[in-house]
């Protein structure tokens, strides 16, 4: 996912970075840099691709800034859509060094041969980590977690509901429901398959024509489809739904402000963000020492009390306060309810999977 989840806000902080856009204009946003006394241009200067909003303003503060003062390598940040850096590859005219994106994204670029290998050699954070193997893919590298989780109206249900199956019962939990299509993301089939029995460990390969039948039995109560990533909380914060699936951090949102709204972390379907190096880039050596310090436990750790995703770092959990883990699907307590999805069935299938959501969202 690259757009919904997080925003847009452009932060141009400085002059510098201001001038440093001469070099990485054409496509997409300058949002800013962190200056370092004596770094510049060439060796010194580190172009990344994010999101933007407040997930950019979190790693500013908690990973380019410290990683400026500490190494002396400007960080100067822009937004661009995989699209676009595909295209700027294929052109041999990559204009990012690195792209922060979910490790789905980068297992499309992989596939169009625009990612650089990673020697994860070269990173010695990664040792003795503990990261989870499917975090350390061959053309990327994961570091923060985020999640779709079941958030209700404490308001509106008698009970609470505990799993997915509860979601799809609407006779003892009644009221209309929200759901993700596919026009914004991968489609919630695994949630289906979930409400229909299928145990965690054994979703993948999705069973697609299982998943469907389950879907079809939930259509009626389904209010909206979601399609993008503020919806589903403005829905359930007007209570025009009682319940829905949405993006974590989402619902805290609405609980800060006082809504009679909860969330439940029991299958959770977790997807990962991480780094990834074009093919071609221009400074390769300064882009894997801001992988190896994003990788830290303290630096992960840093991150995840400004942004409510979780480190892939376990031992940066052991540096979090409970309030805060509560809040992470890495938290020791909710890695145990939820699951990662197969990004590498998605690739294969997912192309498949929307036409024929689109024709059963259609009939």
């Amino acid at each position: 996912m690259e757009d919904n989840r997080i925003g847009r806000r452009t932060v141009l902080r400085t002059a510098g970075a201001l001038a440093a856009a001469t070099a990485v204009t054409g496509c997409g946003t300058l949002m800013g840099s962190s200056e370092s006394r004596g770094s510049g241009g060439g060796k010194k200067r580190l172009v990344v691709s994010n999101s933007g909003g407040t997930y950019n303003d979190a790693l500013t503060k908690a990973i380019y800034e410290p990683f400026t003062k500490e190494s002396g390598i400007t960080v100067t940040t822009v937004n661009y859509q995989s699209a676009q850096i595909i295209a700027q590859v294929k052109q041999g005219r990559p204009q990012v060094d690195l792209m922060d994106n979910s490790l789905l994204i980068f297992q499309k670029m992989v596939g169009q041969e625009c990612l650089e290998p990673i020697d994860h050699d070269r990173l010695k954070s990664i040792d003795g980590a503990g990261i989870a193997e499917h975090n350390l893919p061959e053309y990327a590298v994961g570091k923060n977690v985020w999640a779709s989780v079941m958030a209700y109206r404490t308001d509106s249900l008698k009970r609470v509901p505990k799993n997915w199956a509860d979601f799809w019962n609407t006779d003892a939990f009644s009221g209309p429901r929200s759901l993700q299509s596919a026009e914004v993301d991968l489609p919630e089939l695994e949630f289906a398959l979930l409400a229909d029995g299928v145990p965690l460990d054994k979703l993948y390969p999705l069973d697609v024509d299982r998943a469907f039948k389950a879907m079809s039995r939930i259509r009626g109560d389904v209010k909206k489809f979601w399609n993008t990533g503020a919806l589903p909380a403005v829905l359930l914060g007007r209570k025009e739904v009682v319940a829905t699936s949405l993006w974590g951090g989402r619902a805290d949102e609405l609980i800060k402000q006082g809504q009679p709204v909860a969330y439940q972390w029991n299958g959770a379907r977790r997807m990962t963000n991480g780094w990834g190096i074009p093919k071609g880039a221009d400074n390769t050596d300064a882009a894997y020492k801001l992988i190896d310090f994003s990788l830290r436990p303290e630096v992960q750790a840093a991150f995840a009390k400004l942004f409510p995703h979780g480190p892939v770092v376990p031992a940066a959990t052991k540096l979090l306060s409970d309030d805060v883990l509560a809040a992470l699907p890495t938290s020791p307590k909710n890695l145990k309810t939820g699951f990662d999805a197969d990004v590498a069935w998605w690739e294969k299938n997912r192309d498949a999977v929307t036409k024929r959501w689109q024709e059963w969202a259609d009939a």
